[in-house]
């Protein structure tokens, strides 16, 4: 996908692949004048560490997360063993440690759950809450057309979702939403969904079969077919309820929508504005009428813009080379004279049904052209033959042999091609040929040789092409420039009419095809047929080949606002930024664009052709009476009025000579004038909107034709919620898992989805939660009057608050820029692991790790109570920072929070999103710099401390990491120093045996002084490559404390608790045991 910041336009997004485009400056969509929306960039964030705590977690599996059962080992654990039914007499202490506690479930049970959550969202009418008090600026984010034609499917959950994170993220800015139009108003978000069904209608009809159609008139079949467009989009939003959608704002993917005030392009407003929207063109003359070549979908029967043409895979032509005999050549120096009459043009094409109305030969003037003889025929031509897919023409197989006029560059490749050897006679220039004269293979007219354009090469064919400018582009442009007649002999249904004589009637991309290569062959004219391979316009409804043939159409000179085009796409800011070169080289080569189509469904060209003359009246008056009465009756008057009715009153006297034109618009003008058709005129929206989200598609498609009137679009998402007939293969994984994966791509560029993605999402899903669970557990008894001043917190505490600053800043960034990736970005496929820019090792040594003391400190000790302090900033800010992502997760978070959190006015945010995006804490931020170094260095050194204790574990010397002592030795005195005084830190959360959670920790002044031969196990930290710290890992001295099972000599120094250390006997000295544990 792609992001663009345009005067009114802003995100783009598709199945593949996203844009996003951005426009904001002008009063009307009209306007040329645009201004840049530039979004902040931010780095990649590592932010899997944020939620990672598996290597300092302490509780057992199923209380909080995937833990190793060695790791699980420690006193909080025996605790719950103990208060599970164990033993009476055995853990004495179990009531004096401080167990997590929550209501917050370790399974997500979605299934279940999130509908709950939508039900109270409704119920508190949560959405017209959060809007109501919102007071910010207007956000508008359009919500492109997409086609109301089927059931919902992934591209659908990638496009909405991906818009309902930015809205969301826009109610924390308090900014009023409309998408639609994502609107903001006061960041009030509102979401008026689109549904494109005129094209709808299109499939429909083409769906029945030609009796059918015949027999319906143009009412009948457009009430037909507007019924079951609007019963298929009563059918998708209904299918978007099932998936989960609450009346006025929530969908099963979680999408917050004004699902009963959709837009439709059938209604009569969007209808008249768009009429509006074409008037505008014709009165700048940017409207005309003429006969040139498009593209022509015969079973369609109607005219295509590229918009509407697909190109699949694996079409192939019948190629065919042919001769023409060349009659003459330019009077002035009779240059070729020699080689008559036996000299021809040799000519390639893929179309040989254009043959009848071929009007020129044309060639490259630069190129060099032989005169080649063909000598001899090689014997493996016969074998060539045999498969029956390629065959030689009469040409080679007859008794003469003429002489051809080739591109001299080819004439190796055309050797090899025809199994022949061809002598080169003479070498001439392109230009040399011009003027030339040669017979037309059908009807002997005399036809000339003229210079064509650099789409003459020699990359493949002869050099030389067959030009017929009513079937090709760069023919009729070549055409235009000699004067040659435009013929195009075939009629809507894909067949020869009269002109092509012989012909008429056959089907050309069938039977007509290959009757024009058996005559040519008859009359000695093929040299070869073969199959060819390559990419062919397909008509994107019916899925059939289309042709290219001259007709009378509607145009929209793009050439008259080129330039204005080309000055709006530079305001933009666009997402990627190579999506503004894609659109810029689409727009700086785009021919005048085909609107008209042939079809009776859609809005009508206004347009009324004198009945003798056929020219047409098509004037301010006119086009404003018709927008008049489609406004009021729908764009059916146009097919159920008189011409009378349909005339302004000025004109109802010529009525008579008059007859209402049956051209409908494209399509894409339709969803093109949605800027007007919505944007200027529903209450409460302006042109231009800030944002389009839609696929790269859409560069061809919505991007350019809102472009282009603004100044002159299968994994079933629903069983990934609610899981398949077989819960084992298909489990049900949440909106919330679809919601993660949709954040997690990279919509810039192709995406995948499968089963094993989707099970890389749910485990991310379940450590995030797993993460939110252990938080929650934590905070049961607290309060906010128990936080702990920040002049008071420990350092590492202060540390950790630091780090949360700079993610939640860098998260806010990515939202800005509509990174998502950025922010939940898989690393890790294997392990699906996600990647936080902010790893929250800080957080595991400072709370997680620590969480081990607050459990044996103390209910009320300072250590618990600032260890609190930090684990509610992380949980509020990370609650927040995820809900536009994981709304659900989010609000079950905030429904179990064991506190009341209340916003600036006092107010109590019963909602996650009642609350606002966490603010900025400079403070936090100020954190001193030699500080955050320091820190860096200790986290990285305790990363190479476990490396050694796991090596001494593997070797039996210890089994919890609180059986060993660590020692350490720096190079760096300076460190030394600082190591030292967090050795003998006052404060205990900053001491470095709680950091690695040993029992102890030495620091060594010189390695002479270690004691070796207690030491068996050793490691080291190298910093920034040159100095180093030394690890050394031995036996903890002491015995093990029964309580928290720490290490200490002190361990039996106390006679009523021998078995205690003296932490531990400082904690129970003034609690009681219960009677029991006393008794035992």
């Amino acid at each position: 996908m792609c992001t663009i910041n345009w005067s009114g336009i802003s995100l783009i997004l598709s199945y593949k692949t996203v844009q996003v485009l951005s426009f904001r400056s002008c009063s009307s969509f009209t306007k040329s004048s645009f201004s840049i929306i530039d979004f902040r960039r931010c780095s990649s964030m590592d932010l899997s560490s944020l939620f990672h705590f598996t290597y300092c977690y302490i509780y057992p599996r199923s209380a909080f997360c995937t833990l190793s059962k060695r790791r699980s080992r420690g006193p909080v654990m025996a605790a719950k063993k103990e208060s599970k039914g164990t033993k009476q007499g055995d853990g004495k202490y179990k009531h004096t440690v401080d167990l997590p506690k929550t209501t917050f479930g370790m399974r997500a049970n979605s299934a279940v759950r999130e509908p709950e959550i939508q039900k109270l969202w409704d119920e508190n009418q949560v959405f017209k809450k959060v809007s109501e008090k919102n007071n910010g600026g207007s956000f508008i984010l359009h919500d492109g057309p997409p086609y109301a034609n089927g059931d919902l499917h992934m591209g659908h959950a990638l496009n909405k979702i991906i818009k309902d994170i930015i809205n969301r993220y826009k109610v924390w800015l308090q900014h009023s939403l409309c998408t639609v139009i994502f609107e903001t108003r006061d960041r009030k978000m509102h979401l008026i969904l689109n549904f494109l069904v005129h094209d709808l209608i299109v499939r429909r009809v083409l769906s029945l079969d030609q009796d059918a159609r015949k027999g319906l008139t143009p009412i009948k079949l457009r009430a037909k077919a507007a019924k079951f467009a609007k019963a298929t989009v009563k059918a998708q939003m209904a299918s978007f309820k099932n998936v989960s959608i609450y009346t006025v704002c929530e969908q099963r993917f979680g999408v917050w929508a004004d699902w009963d005030h959709p837009y439709l392009t059938l209604d009569p407003e969007y209808e008249a504005a768009q009429i509006e929207v074409f008037g505008q063109m014709v009165f700048r003359g940017y409207i005309y009428r003429g006969r040139k070549p498009v593209h022509w979908s015969p079973s369609s029967r109607t005219a295509l813009a590229e918009a509407e043409l697909e190109y699949p895979e694996g079409h192939v032509s019948k190629s065919m080379y042919a001769i023409f005999r060349l009659l003459s050549t330019p009077t002035n120096g009779g240059l070729l004279d020699e080689f008559l009459p036996r000299l021809c043009l040799a000519v390639w094409t893929t179309t040989p049904w254009t043959i009848p109305a071929n009007a020129a030969v044309a060639v490259n003037s630069k190129l060099q052209y032989a005169v080649v003889e063909v000598q001899s025929l090689s014997p493996d031509a016969a074998s060539s033959s045999e498969g029956g897919k390629t065959r030689l023409g009469s040409v080679l197989k007859g008794n003469e042999r003429p002489f051809f006029i080739v591109a001299l560059d080819l004439v190796p490749t055309l050797e090899a091609k025809w199994y022949v050897k061809l002598a080169v006679k003479k070498t001439v220039l392109g230009s040399d040929l011009e003027n030339c004269r040669y017979a037309h293979p059908i009807n002997g007219q005399e036809c000339p040789v003229v210079i064509g354009g650099d789409y003459i090469t020699t990359e493949s064919g002869t050099g030389l092409v067959h030009t017929a400018p009513g079937h090709g582009q760069e023919d009729y442009i070549t055409g235009l420039k000699y004067g040659l007649t435009i013929l195009s002999p075939v009629d809507d249904e894909g067949k020869f009419t009269e002109e092509a004589g012989i012909f008429s009637g056959l089907d050309v991309l069938g039977d007509g095809n290959a009757a024009v290569i058996d005559y040519l062959d008859e009359r000695s004219s093929i040299v070869m047929v073969e199959p060819y391979k390559h990419k062919y316009p397909y008509d994107w409804r019916t899925k059939k080949p289309t042709i290219f043939r001259a007709t009378a159409q509607w145009f929209a000179s793009v050439e008259g606002f080129r330039e204005a085009a080309m000055d709006a796409i530079n305001q933009v800011t666009w997402t990627p930024s190579q999506a503004e070169n894609r659109i810029s080289t689409m727009t700086s080569s785009r021919s005048d664009w085909c609107i008209s189509r042939q079809r009776t469904w859609g809005v009508p060209i206004p347009v009324f052709y004198h009945a003798e003359t056929k020219e047409p009246l098509l004037n301010e008056e006119t086009v404003n009476h018709i927008k008049s009465i489609i406004s009021q009756k729908g764009s059916d008057a146009w097919w159920y009025m008189p011409v009378e009715e349909l005339l302004p009153e000025n004109y109802r006297d010529k009525a008579s000579d008059y007859v209402k034109g049956t051209d409908t618009m494209d399509v894409w003008f339709d969803s093109g004038s949605s800027w007007a058709a919505v944007l200027e005129s529903r209450d409460g929206l302006s042109c231009p909107a800030d944002l389009y989200v839609e696929g790269t598609d859409q560069h061809r498609g919505w991007f350019q034709s809102s472009l282009l009137t603004s100044v002159a679009t299968k994994v079933d998402p629903r069983t990934i919620i609610e899981g398949g007939k077989n819960q084992e293969e298909a489990p049900s994984y949440g909106a919330d898992v679809l919601r993660l994966w949709v954040s997690s791509v990279d919509y810039t560029g192709d995406v995948l989805i499968g089963p094993q993605v989707l099970r890389q999402m749910s485990d991310i899903y379940r450590k995030l939660r797993g993460t939110l669970r252990f938080l929650l557990g934590n905070l049961h008894d607290w309060k906010a009057g128990n936080a702990i001043a920040y002049d008071e917190l420990p350092e590492i505490d202060r540390h950790a608050l630091f780090q949360l600053e700079n993610v939640v800043k860098n998260i806010k960034e990515s939202y800005e820029s509509y990174q998502f990736f950025k922010i939940f970005q898989v690393k890790n496929v294997g392990s699906g692991t996600t990647s936080y820019g902010y790893d929250l090792r800080t957080i595991c040594s400072g709370t997680t790790s620590r969480e081990r003391d607050t459990s044996i400190r103390g209910a009320s000790s300072f250590t618990r109570r600032s260890c609190q302090t930090v684990l509610a900033v992380h949980l509020l800010s990370i609650a927040r920072v995820i809900a536009p992502i994981l709304p659900h997760l989010a609000e079950d978070v905030w429904q179990n929070l064991p506190f009341e959190y209340t916003v600036d006015n006092a107010d109590v945010a019963k909602f996650v999103f009642e609350s606002k995006w966490p603010a900025v804490n400079e403070r936090w931020l100020a954190f001193p710099e030699e500080d955050v170094d320091l820190w860096e260095k200790v986290l990285e050194l305790r990363t190479e401390v476990n490396k050694a204790l796991e090596s001494a574990r593997t070797g039996k010397l210890i089994g919890s990491s609180l059986e060993a002592k660590v020692y350490l030795h720096s190079s760096d005195d300076i460190l030394a120093a600082r190591l030292t005084r967090m050795c003998e830190a006052n404060i205990d959360a900053d001491s470095l045996h709680r950091i690695f959670i040993t029992s102890q920790v030495e620091i060594l002044s010189s390695l002479e002084d270690a004691p070796t031969a207690n030491i068996p196990y050793s490691g080291e930290y190298l910093i920034e490559g040159e100095k180093k710290i030394w690890i050394g890992i031995s036996r903890a001295e002491g015995s093990k404390c029964e309580r928290c099972w720490n290490f200490s000599p002190q361990v039996g120094s106390f006679v009523d608790h021998p078995t205690l250390c003296r932490r531990c006997y400082d904690v129970i000295a003034d609690q009681p045991l219960p009677a029991l544990a006393a008794v035992s």
